[in-house]
């Protein structure tokens, strides 16, 4: 396998100018971005995202859940593809950068491949996973889910979000529903960039981070049930009071999280209460718990004792409860050979790096149980991320997108 040689890099500038122009697209109130999968502004994205695939001379095609397969053809089209790729939706308060660098530094490569006349045996095919960020229809990862047997397609379809649109609905309505049966792409091996969404590689200067493996994690949705009452006239032993079930179960997950050090986290994010009036006693309280740990044993025991601590909490208080699981998956190990490629391609730029385990969950780790993958790492500053001040530098896209271009290049072998 002949693996390119250090003088070839990406075009840095034309890569953060693609960045800044999609980034145009469904802008945020505070200079980030909200393009939430399947809305009109996602919709739009596509549509850029199509048109600059068509004028680097690739042929596009999409799946049942919306995703995009952009495809440059190899010297031997018979051989199975290597892919890359990320998502273009993101947070209701996002950033310019999460899952749109791994797109946009896929399509770099191609324009770089084409600017330098290099072929590849294998194709290369280029990649804008649905629905990765999950906020609008849950759960996170649901398309590339899909696609790895991991979530039926009809139960995809019947997603509901906040306003009770269904996914399947709002996928047509878009006009992104193609018609590719949904996981029969065959793959030889996969790559992603991605933001860290963390702090180690700003803190200890690395420019690369080369990701090893990928937390696994729970979500789980609680309801606590209880009785509305005036806060002024209803005796302090008389409450059934959901809000303060919540409080109690919250400090719960901090304490079980903590118990688990280290490589385990734990936090509620999502809360409500209702009637959610100031002189009322909460009734009723919904809110989401996300714990995550890239050790199975450690995952599945911050959830027993989740549950059974949640469990006590409610009878103490009198409160009617139901805990019911929303998100999952298991710790990921990437492939040893797609990870040697990252690496190789990091010491050959001359990149610092370090090995990571993924915080947070990516297309990746899905298809990572039907095909070879592995994952590439920028820094991002202060590790902000899910926020619309999150922030990286020119100089941090362009090595991530150098490194991502040596291994899928050298994946796909240049032909000489």
């Amino acid at each position: 396998m002949t693996s390119p040689g250090e003088n070839l890099r990406i075009n840095g500038e034309r890569l953060w100018e693609s960045l800044m122009e999609m980034a145009k697209i469904g802008p945020g109130v505070a200079g980030g971005n909200n393009r939430q999968t399947l809305t009109d502004a996602d919709k739009e994205g596509r549509e850029l995202f199509a048109r600059w695939c068509e004028e680097a001379g690739l042929t596009l095609g999409v799946d049942e859940m919306g995703t995009m397969f952009a495809r440059r053809e190899g010297e031997d089209p018979s051989l199975d593809p290597v892919y890359v790729g990320s998502h273009l939706d993101t947070q209701p308060t996002g950033g310019k950068y999460d899952g749109v660098l791994g797109v946009l530094g896929g399509l770099e490569l191609v324009r770089t491949l084409n600017d330098l006349g290099i072929k590849t045996r294998r194709p290369i095919v280029v990649t804008n996973w649905t629905n990765e960020e999950g906020t609008r229809f849950a759960p996170a990862m649901l398309a590339s889910g899909v696609f790895a047997g991991m979530h039926a397609q009809d139960w995809a379809y019947d997603r509901l979000d906040a306003e009770g649109k269904r996914f399947g609905d709002e996928l047509e309505r878009i006009g992104w529903k193609g018609p590719e049966k949904v996981g029969e792409r065959r793959i030889h091996a996969m790559f992603e960039l991605h933001i860290e969404q963390g702090p180690i590689l700003e803190a200890e200067g690395k420019d690369i981070g080369v990701v090893t493996h990928g937390q696994g994690l729970w979500w789980l949705e609680v309801t606590l049930t209880g009785k509305d009452a005036h806060t002024g006239s209803t005796p302090m032993n008389m409450r059934v009071n959901a809000g303060l079930g919540m409080a109690r179960i919250t400090e719960a997950v901090h304490q079980i999280a903590m118990a688990h050090q280290p490589n385990a986290v734990g936090a509620v994010g999502q809360a409500n209460v209702y009637p959610n009036s100031r002189n009322v006693i909460p009734g009723k309280a919904v809110f989401t718990i996300d714990i995550r740990s890239p050790e199975l044993d450690k995952l599945t025991s911050m959830r027993e004792q989740i549950e059974t601590q949640a469990g006590k909490i409610a009878e103490d208080l009198g409160l009617g409860l139901n805990v019911e699981p929303t998100g999952h998956f298991d710790p990921v190990t990437f492939d040893e050979n797609c990870v040697k490629a990252v690496r190789d391609a990091a010491e050959r730029l001359g990149y610092s790096h370090r090995d990571l385990v993924s915080g947070a969950g990516h297309d990746a780790c899905w298809i990572n149980r039907v095909a070879p993958t592995a994952m590439v790492m920028c820094p991002c500053v202060d590790g902000l991320s899910h926020n619309e001040a999150e922030d990286i530098s020119k100089e941090w896209a362009t090595a991530g997108a150098d490194v991502l271009f040596h291994a899928v290049v050298e994946t796909a072998e240049i032909v000489e």
